[in-house]
């Protein structure tokens, strides 16, 4: 069973050894982070800032963790504004194409019409992305048309939640 948690703090070393160990992974479909995010100094302070922007209300950020507890997940609801809010997810390598970001975006649809009073959410993903597709479909998001994401074609959807 997979466990949903609000960011911590205490995330930070887990958060980065996942980030590290998935980067190869994650470059396949999105644009690599750089260097420098990977850098200790670097990803501890961006993790303080992440914090920052949680409590005030402005994203809401979410690690995913196994049986074992070990981190294989994060689920991100950022720039909430008038009701709504963009998500963004990542799943391990070790934990793709086992329902768990199916799972985990489902959780978090919950959670934003419920802990967060949201009413609706949008996503953005890449058009060859179809395991992301996929995911966001079985969550009831509804494509709202194509764009360019950092210079691929992409795909825009949204899901009411109220």
């Amino acid at each position: 069973m997979v466990r949903l948690e609000r960011l911590r703090a205490d995330h930070a070393g887990a958060l980065l050894a996942f980030e590290r160990e998935n980067r190869a992974y994650f470059a396949r479909t999105i644009p690599d982070r750089g260097d420098a995010y990977f850098e200790p100094a670097v990803f501890a302070a961006r993790h303080q800032s992440l914090l920052a922007e949680q409590r005030v209300g402005t994203c809401h950020f979410h690690v995913l963790l196994d049986d074992e507890g070990r981190l294989i997940g994060r689920v991100n609801l950022v720039d909430v504004e008038d009701g709504s809010a963009e998500l963004g997810y990542r799943v391990a390598e070790s934990a793709a194409g086992k329902g768990v970001a199916t799972a985990a975006v489902g959780a978090v649809c919950g959670l934003a019409a419920t802990a967060y009073g949201l009413l609706a959410l949008t996503a953005v993903t890449t058009l060859d992305n179809l395991a992301s597709r996929a995911v966001l479909e079985r969550n009831s998001f509804a494509p709202t048309g194509e764009l360019m994401v950092d210079e691929r074609p992409g795909i825009a959807y949204r899901r009411e939640l109220m």
